[in-house]
């Protein structure tokens, strides 16, 4: 079976056809533009320079286009980059599916929905479980293929979905040890915290943000989105203002993007769990492509970190 694309070693030679999930433009030093490509395969996705490019160049190599990439896999500044001796794109008679490009959530969308939708029955609170229940059947379909992020964390087709299961179960293991803690009102925030997502973001494959995205963000999209889903289903009670306090406080501090701190216990809870899955998810993939006794790539926002594989429990 050929090998995807970040299962090559520094040093190999490379021909591969791959996506392109970006294609930014910058002027090098020289003055001529070049493009940064990100390109990808189901392995995840690996960058290349495209020098000296013309203006049908940027046209040609653009997001969502399949390439055939012929060059060396190099190690620059620490990190791996694909080092072009060729390119183009691919011929019709070749056309692979672009679906056999991305990577996906480990989990199947019957069997995360399967067990979203066991949480939202366990619900005893019918005010927190009618909004939950609306607002995910509302917004399934997308629910189910987006990624939780452009980059960083789950940013793969159905990791959004994939980031709630991880977190619901962190959230079910916590409140077992934590009784004090109001489970409904932590499933419920699990659920809808990063919801807005599906507004905010473009969609699973090349993913980019919406107008609405940039210019409202998921945080508020999804606070007005259970105001009007109350309204809808004539639900008045404080658990509406404190589901939407979770929303908007779970990245936890205004320079994190969170208008409110959180102010109520199950706040507290979802931002640890909301960020420690997304941490996990990253150290995770990042050592996945690292030998033992090796560190990995440093990752941006792991605070620039390289992170250590040890030996003993590879």
């Amino acid at each position: 079976m050929k090998k995807k694309i970040l299962q090559y070693e520094v040093g190999e030679q490379v021909d591969v056809l791959l996506l392109i999930k970006s294609a930014t433009r910058g002027i090098a030093s020289n003055g001529k533009p070049f493009l940064t490509l990100m390109l990808q395969d189901q392995s995840g996705e690996i960058e290349a320079k495209l020098w000296d490019v013309s203006k049908e160049d940027e046209q040609q190599y653009a997001a969502e286009k399949i390439v055939k990439a012929v060059g060396d896999i190099q190690n620059y500044k620490g990190r791996i980059q694909l080092k072009l001796k060729q390119i183009r794109l691919t011929q019709p008679h070749e056309a692979p599916d672009i679906s056999d490009f991305v990577e996906r959530a480990p989990l199947t969308k019957e069997v995360m929905m399967e067990k979203i939708t066991q949480f939202v029955f366990e619900m005893r609170n019918p005010n927190l479980q009618r909004i939950t229940r609306h607002l995910l059947k509302k917004y399934q379909a997308a629910f189910l293929e987006y990624p939780a992020a452009t980059k960083n964390h789950h940013e793969f087709v159905s990791g959004l979905a994939y980031h709630v299961v991880s977190m619901l179960d962190l959230a079910k293991a916590i409140a077992s040890l934590y009784p004090s803690l109001d489970k409904d009102l932590l499933y419920a925030g699990v659920i809808l915290h990063d919801l807005g997502k599906v507004i905010e973001l473009s969609g699973p494959i090349s993913t980019s943000y919406t107008v609405e995205g940039n210019l409202l963000g998921h945080i508020s999209i999804m606070v007005s989105e259970i105001s009007k889903v109350a309204d809808e289903l004539n639900i008045e009670g404080e658990e509406v203002v404190i589901l939407q306090h979770i929303v908007l406080s779970h990245h936890g501090k205004g320079e994190w993007g969170s208008p409110k701190p959180p102010m109520v216990r199950e706040a507290e809870i979802l931002h640890y769990i909301d960020n420690l899955d997304a941490k996990m998810n990253m150290m995770d993939r990042a050592l996945s492509r690292t030998k033992p006794g090796e560190y990995t790539e440093r990752v941006f926002a792991l605070d620039n970190r390289a992170f250590y594989k040890p030996t003993f429990h590879a």
